[in-house]
C-alpha cells in the first residue's frame, strides 16, 4: 500500500474511531441528549462498535491500525519501521477530525451543558475564588467526552492499568492470524477487535476509563483545549502523558511477548 492509503486510511478511520466512541460519551453525559445517563454498559459497546465500523472502513486503504500503539507492535513484531511515522500522523489528525465532529454534532448539547448552573456552577463564583491556574489544572466537566482520566488519582496504578489493557489489546490483535493459513481472519477480525475493546473496558476500564490508544486521548484533549466551550475548565494536562505512554509500553511488551511465546 502506497503512504498515501495509509495517511488517508488511517486519517478517516480514526476519525470515524473517535466520532463514534466520542460520540456514545456525549450522548452519555451531555444535558438534553436523548441517552443520558446510558451507562458504562452503553460507553463500553459504543467504543467497540466504534471501532468495528472504522477497522471496516479503514482495513482496504491502511489496514486499519487506527492505533499508534498497533502501529508500534507490528513495527516490532515484523521490523517494518519505515511508515511508522505516516500511520502516527493519519491517526492523529483524524483523532482531531473526530473529536470535532462530535462538538459539531452535539453543539446545543455543549452548550446547555456548559450553560446550567447545577452543573456548571456560578462561574463568577469560581473566579472570584480559584484562581485561573489553579482551574487550569483540573479536568473540566466535559472533558471526559474528549480523553480518559483516573478515578483515583494514583501515577503508578494509572500508569499500569493502561499498559495492562494495551496488552490485552494488542495481543490479541497480533495472534488473529495464527490459527489457519495465518493470513488473519478477514472481516471477522472487526468484530474480534471490536468485542476485545467491549472486554477491555468491561474488565479494567473502571480505573482511567480505558484509553488503550495514544491518538484516541491526545487528539481530543487538544481539541478540548482549543475549542470555545464555555466553562468547559480544564484539560487536565499533568495527567496528559499517562495515556499516550502507557498504551505504548503496552503494545511493545505485547509485540516482545508475542515475538517470545508465539513466533
Amino acid at each position: 500500500m502506497s503512504s498515501s492509503d495509509i495517511f488517508i486510511g488511517e486519517t478517516i478511520g480514526t476519525a470515524v474511531l473517535i466520532l463514534l466512541g466520542g460520540g456514545v460519551c456525549a450522548a452519555v453525559t451531555l444535558k438534553a441528549s436523548k441517552a443520558r445517563n446510558a451507562g458504562w454498559l452503553a460507553i463500553a459497546f459504543g467504543w467497540g462498535f466504534a471501532v468495528m465500523t472504522a477497522v471496516y472502513i479503514s482495513a482496504p486503504l491502511s489496514g486499519a491500525h487506527l492505533n499508534p500503539a498497533v502501529t508500534l507492535a507490528l513495527a516490532i513484531k515484523d521490523g517494518g519501521w519505515d511508515d511508522l511515522p505516516i500511520y502516527w500522523a493519519g491517526q492523529l489528525l483524524g483523532a482531531l477530525i473526530g473529536a470535532t465532529l462530535v462538538w459539531v454534532a452535539y453543539y446545543g448539547q455543549f452548550q446547555a451543558h456548559l450553560t446550567d448552573r447545577e452543573i456548571v456552577g456560578d462561574p463568577g463564583e469560581k473566579a472570584r475564588t480559584k484562581s485561573v491556574e489553579a482551574e487550569e489544572k483540573g479536568a473540566g466537566p466535559v472533558l471526559g467526552i474528549f480523553s480518559t482520566g483516573p478515578e483515583v488519582r494514583n501515577v503508578v496504578q494509572n500508569l499500569a492499568t493502561e499498559i495492562i489493557g494495551t496488552f490485552v489489546l494488542i495481543l490479541a490483535i497480533l495472534t488473529q492470524g495464527l490459527n489457519g493459513d495465518g493470513d488473519g481472519l478477514g472481516t471477522l477480525g472487526a468484530l474480534i477487535t471490536a468485542l476485545v475493546v467491549v472486554s477491555i473496558g468491561l474488565s479494567l476500564g473502571g480505573p482511567t476509563g480505558y484509553a488503550i490508544n495514544p491518538a484516541r486521548d491526545l487528539g481530543p484533549r487538544i481539541v478540548h483545549a482549543l475549542l470555545p466551550l464555555p466553562n468547559k475548565g480544564g484539560s487536565d494536562w499533568s495527567y496528559a502523558w499517562i495515556p499516550v505512554v502507557g498504551p505504548l509500553i503496552g503494545g511493545a511488551i505485547a509485540a516482545g511477548i508475542y515475538n517470545l511465546a508465539f513466533a
